[in-house]
């Protein structure tokens, strides 16, 4: 039995860790699981063979998850390939477009057909379990799943609100060859920032995005410590709708309508990292998925 499965990217409007809310847009950038499920003999034991660089507590803990969904007590041996265009640990959501497509392509081996919304679930209590994430990270796993904007309540599992994305933005990059620790080690200093956290929620569901977006860079950018301030102000200059750092960063994110792109662009310094324009993810990619 054989599945394959992708998720996107997404990048971040609102952060969850001071509120337990996350509000996240779906980017096109994908990662991309294969799965062949071989019946074994070794009692009710899993058996993953993964390439050594690809195995992680996140891969291992999404393929038995996916596993306990869609394959419940089955002793089975894993064939596992995972190819990856998100760069890792700079907040643009790889782990959680990781832990889906592998959810997916379980899923469609076994030829169950869930839900965006199953998936994301999935993905974020293997986020937690395995301690990538402090709060599961469903915002990000369902835009990253849905495409356009999300908002979802990562405490309590909840979907709050979906909204498109519109199809003439795309969003400029700028990529420092830093990383982020985990997120678990940081949730302490984010939750003593809540009441700041709670005013960008707020804009948030008033769907004043590129507000929200202001309010919880600057939250993120206090505690990482990250000076991005005249970065963002030169970009909104030429014409960029939001600009913040997406996730605990390093990365910086500026959405922007496409014909605007080239001078936004031009504002983010190449020598403070690798800088990239992207497409947004305005459709799901869960029908899209493949049967193999």
């Amino acid at each position: 039995m054989r599945g394959v499965g992708q998720a996107g990217g997404a990048i971040t409007i609102v952060n969850a860790l001071p509120t337990g809310i996350g509000c996240a847009l779906g980017v096109g950038l994908f990662a991309e699981a294969e799965v062949t499920l071989h019946p074994s003999s070794r009692g009710g034991s899993v058996e993953l063979h993964v390439a050594p660089e690809s195995r992680t507590p996140l891969v291992d803990a999404a393929v038995r998850g996916a596993l306990r969904q869609y394959a419940p007590g089955e002793p089975l041996t894993v064939e596992l390939e995972i190819r990856c265009e998100i760069p890792p640990a700079r907040g643009l959501k790889s782990s959680s477009a990781v832990a889906s497509a592998i959810a997916l392509a379980v899923a469609h081996a076994r030829f169950c057909a869930p839900s965006a919304l199953e998936v994301a679930l999935l993905s974020a209590e293997v986020s937690r379990t395995s301690g990538v994430s402090a709060t599961g990270a469903l915002d990000d796993a369902l835009a990253g799943l849905a495409g356009g904007i999300v908002i979802t309540d990562n405490l309590l599992g909840r979907l709050i609100r979906t909204d498109p994305s519109d199809p003439k933005w795309a969003v400029a990059l700028l990529v420092p060859g830093g990383t982020h620790s985990p997120s678990p080690g940081w949730r302490d200093a984010f939750v003593l920032q809540a009441r700041e956290g709670r005013a960008a929620v707020q804009a948030a569901l008033k769907a004043d995005w590129w507000a929200a977006m202001k309010l919880n860079t600057e939250l993120v950018e206090r505690t990482m410590h990250y000076e991005y301030g005249a970065v963002r102000e030169g970009a909104l200059h030429e014409g960029a709708l939001g600009v913040g750092v997406s996730g605990l960063g390093p990365a910086l994110a500026a959405v922007a309508p496409q014909d605007r792109m080239d001078r936004v662009m031009e504002a983010l310094p190449a020598d403070l990292g690798e800088r990239r324009v992207v497409p947004l993810l305005t459709e799901s990619v869960v029908p899209a998925v493949r049967l193999a």
